[in-house]
């Protein structure tokens, strides 16, 4: 019962912090502060109702548009809000189940409970990095520096407590791992995109991806980030190939055209092995003999 209280409030919550998303995501591109003005329509610029401000059922009782200049509001904002009071439920149904149990010390549950908040703040800055790239194809260094150091900081902070089972590396020693992890990742990167620039003589990735990935690398480990990667290039060639396969001549030639955001493409990667990367990595173990 209180895993299931617990997975309620946690997709409410997450309705709540997607809506406060939608607005970051809408002032972050154009410099403007997400605290001030006020919620307000971005075409006639009329400060919102507060029955205009709630998450998903405000989007439907208006049907998408604005009701005082009729503008329509983009279908980013309901999606946005519903990923993630999806994912923060999913996050939390399936979080260590100490968090739930009463038999548990004190200190552990703290722990748990502490893993499992850092992953619901993991997870909405996934969101918001898909987003952006896919709007803007812009990933911020003011969100991917802060989140490569604070999972870095994360898994060092839980090393220190005890968080993981005895015979785990010393904090000083899991930081340079951590650090050589996040690096590892931003280089394979790097490399790919070198290696594309010498056949083909362009780009082919941008440097926010490799910043990305290092993000990955330092909340998920080496190993989940390289499934993340695995699952974003599976993800982004079906992308292309529903364009190039398009009935539409004029639509697939301008489309073709378009380069991709492949950092939402590794978003959605790292929120699945996010969530089942473990089970993943350990079934192509298994398959794969080892």
């Amino acid at each position: 019962m209180l895993r299931i209280l617990g997975t309620i409030f946690a997709a409410l919550l997450g309705l709540a912090f997607g809506s406060f998303l939608n607005v970051c995501l809408s002032r972050w591109p154009a410099g403007e502060s997400v605290m001030r003005p006020r919620s307000h329509c971005r075409s006639c610029g009329r400060t919102l109702a507060w029955w205009e401000n709630i998450p998903l059922l405000s989007w439907m009782v208006l049907r998408g548009r604005c009701r005082h200049c009729g503008v329509r509001i983009g279908v980013r904002y309901p999606l946005v809000e519903a990923t993630v009071a999806v994912l923060w439920a999913l996050l939390v149904w399936y979080s260590n189940e100490d968090v739930f149990a009463f038999d548990v010390p004190t200190h552990l549950r703290a722990l748990n409970i502490a893993a499992t908040v850092c992953g619901l703040g993991f997870l909405w800055l996934l969101v918001a990095l898909a987003a952006l790239d896919a709007e803007h194809l812009w990933l911020p260094d003011s969100l991917t520096f802060p989140g490569i150091v604070l999972g870095i900081a994360m898994k060092v902070m839980f090393e220190q407590f005890g968080f993981h089972e005895s015979g785990s590396p010393q904090p000083l020693h899991a930081f340079f791992i951590y650090v050589a992890s996040a690096a590892a990742a931003a280089a394979f990167i790097l490399l790919i995109r070198w290696l594309y620039w010498l056949i083909r003589r362009r780009e082919g990735l941008g440097l926010g991806d490799a910043k990305l990935m290092a993000l990955l690398a330092a909340w998920l480990g080496l190993p989940l980030a390289m499934v993340a990667l695995f699952l974003g290039v599976a993800l982004g060639a079906l992308a292309a190939v529903a364009i190039l396969t398009s009935r539409s001549n004029r639509a697939r030639e301008s489309r073709a055209a378009t380069p991709l955001p492949f950092g939402t493409f590794l978003c959605f990667g790292g929120i699945i092995s996010a969530l089942w990367g473990q089970q993943i990595l350990s079934a192509y173990l298994r398959w794969s003999g080892f």
